[in-house]
């Protein structure tokens, strides 16, 4: 079964659709709206600079940005004052629940539940009000590993086409990868973040370190790389253990060796400012410099 047909089942016997259905999309009062907006209050102030400029890059083919929740409720939306009253009434617009249960196959809520990319173009629609439409979707994870939310690409223009939908498609994803590294940078902004590269090419693989060179967080693709949690907190662990360089006997030593080399950096070699930075005597400092083998 293609993952197409899946979600058509889903829609039709698991939520209980029926495709022919008038009712309109569901909408939230502005005060609950509002209230779901706090809960992710650090990430759309991360995610709006992101969503500006992917919106500048669709606006004038007459598309409109969306970020929704991970329940497929749209938080956040950009369009052109000339396309408003359109995507509003498509219900492209904030408070509106696009989860596959309350709008059947669809951009947002087949992204969310397949937690993967995926277009919906047009006929691909589960109910036939939205048959209108293009929608271009990349899930964005969190900092546990778990789905965010989702940011969507829409269109109800008559002749996008399914050529260009795949490049629109793809700048989402790069676009959701972003918002997910800056995310998961502000999540972590005293510890050293560490880059790695990714096989598929959509999935950012960043560790956060603490000053004790313990990894204290890891995004969805460093998880998976580095084989941690998959989901939900992460169990600190040495940095050296997740890339293969034993500590051994002498990793006490080579902790001390680094703590005296930085002392004396800042102190632009001058051993007795590095000795009162470390809190010990120079004639100590220079007894540790020899033991470690720190030439002057």
């Amino acid at each position: 079964m293609s993952s197409l047909a899946a979600s058509w089942r889903r829609s039709m016997q698991h939520h209980g659709l029926d495709p022919a259905t008038r009712q309109g999309t569901r909408r939230l009062e502005d005060l609950t709206l509002a209230h779901r907006r706090a809960m992710l209050e650090r990430f759309l102030l991360v995610s709006a600079p992101k969503l500006d400029q992917l919106f500048g890059l669709v606006a004038s083919s007459g598309c409109g940005v969306l970020l929704t929740d991970s329940e497929g409720l749209v938080l956040d939306q950009r369009c052109s004052q000339a396309d408003a009253d359109t995507f509003e009434g498509w219900g492209l617009w904030p408070g509106t629940d696009w989860s596959e249960a309350a709008e059947g196959t669809n951009g947002i809520g087949t992204c969310l539940a397949e937690a993967r990319r995926v277009t919906i173009h047009r006929g691909d629609h589960f109910l036939a009000r939205n048959i209108g439409m293009s929608c271009m979707d990349a899930p964005i994870f969190g900092p546990d590993g778990r789905i965010v939310a989702a940011l969507d690409v829409s269109s109800a223009r008559a002749d996008q086409t399914e050529g260009f939908n795949r490049l629109i498609a793809a700048t989402v994803a790069q676009t959701a990868r972003s918002i997910e590294a800056d995310y998961f940078r502000a999540s972590f902004p005293d510890a050293r973040i560490l880059v790695g590269d990714s096989d598929d090419g959509e999935t950012a693989v960043l560790l956060a370190v603490d000053g004790d060179d313990l990894v204290v967080g890891a995004t969805r693709g460093a998880r998976r790389a580095f084989q941690l949690e998959s989901k939900g907190a992460l169990k600190p662990r040495p940095a050296a253990d997740l890339f293969g360089r034993e500590d051994g006997p002498t990793g006490f030593e080579r902790a001390e060796r680094a703590a005296v080399i930085r002392a004396l950096t800042r102190a632009d070699g001058n051993v007795s400012k590095a000795a009162r930075d470390l809190g010990i005597g120079r004639a100590t400092l220079y007894r540790r410099m020899k033991r470690l083998g720190i030439g002057d």
